[in-house]
């Protein structure tokens, strides 16, 4: 009996509560084979994150995947307060009962690691991307033989035709955070010519965490992963003081899409492009004529989404 080739998977993330639950729903996934986890330097504190990655991968019975760490640095940086979340994360029983080894640790800076793995495979990797795009970006500009193997980039990041989450005293909101902490690089991402699929605030909006959800994950708390998913997205409840329960499920829903496909997800294929100054430093817009292709996720089924994460975590 033939079987399905598993999806060729490499994850870069920046270590914020919301990318440690997507490596926690991507390790759920017996459809994927995971190459590495790197990570970039943006909304955590490196230390902490690493140690995160390295226990859920523990946690997970995954002490083979390779974990490779950034070295670049964005323009914009992440509030203090958010890049401390893993700190916390790492402080819950379950973590504080796992062991960190950093056998699993590659010598390799993050985008060296994604070019290296990329050429080596047999076959077309999907890159999942959770934080900012710059370990990507370094690995693939000017190599063209590491960008042939990209078979499709899946990223969270931008806000098309709906508002930003940045608030500053230097811009008008109108940029996403992970576009924004290196304008830059998200322009040379779109410009790069590979697949992208843009999970942006226009579809995410539909999945605020709220109380209801938190409550139908707290009714599966005799399964570890969802107790500690629960603990991990209360920490989240006074990330931004002003509101109640406004964190969204931003990287979960993109990590989503790697099983839910376009059962779960309406794109839209769009002409796209960056501003890299202020006040809209990060902003994507659309731009016809910039021939800068990206298929633009408008819209998500948020019910389909919900009872696929909570499956998952009570496996």
């Amino acid at each position: 009996m033939q079987t399905t080739p598993r999806q060729k998977v490499i994850f870069d993330h920046d270590g914020g509560v919301d990318d440690l639950l997507s490596l926690m729903l991507l390790l759920s996934m017996d459809h994927v084979d995971l190459l590495g986890v790197t990570i970039t330097p943006a909304d955590c504190y490196l230390p902490d994150a690493t140690e995160s990655t390295l226990k859920l991968l523990r946690l997970f019975g995954r002490e083979e995947v390779p974990v490779a760490l950034g070295n670049l640095h964005g323009i914009n940086a992440f509030p203090a307060e958010w890049r401390a979340q893993p700190k916390i994360c790492n402080a819950f029983p379950m973590m504080l009962n796992t062991p960190v080894s950093d056998a699993q640790l590659d010598c390799r800076h993050a985008p060296q690691f994604i070019a290296d793995t990329l050429i080596a495979s047999d076959s077309h990797v999907t890159v999942l991307m959770t934080g900012p795009c710059t370990n990507l970006v370094a690995a693939l500009k000017g190599n063209a033989a590491a960008q042939a193997k990209v078979k499709e980039l899946v990223w969270m990041g931008g806000a098309v035709d709906v508002a930003g989450n940045v608030s500053t005293h230097n811009h008008n909101t109108s940029a996403e955070w992970n576009a924004f902490w290196d304008p830059i690089a998200t322009q040379d991402l779109f410009a790069l010519g590979i697949e992208i699929r843009l999970i942006a605030l226009d579809a995410t909006n539909e999945l605020p965490v709220n109380k209801a959800f938190l409550q139908d994950l707290a009714k599966q708390a005799d399964y570890p992963m969802s107790q500690l998913a629960g603990q991990f997205w209360a920490t989240t409840v006074n990330s931004i003081p002003a509101y109640e329960f406004t964190y969204y499920m931003w990287d979960v829903l993109a990590t989503s899409y790697l099983a839910l496909g376009h059962t779960s997800f309406t794109f839209e294929r769009a002409e796209l492009a960056v501003s890299v100054k202020e006040p809209n430093a990060g902003q994507t817009y659309r731009s016809p004529g910039s021939d800068q292709w990206v298929m633009v996720a408008t819209w998500a089924d948020r019910d389909q989404v919900l009872d696929y994460v909570l499956k998952q975590f009570a496996r």
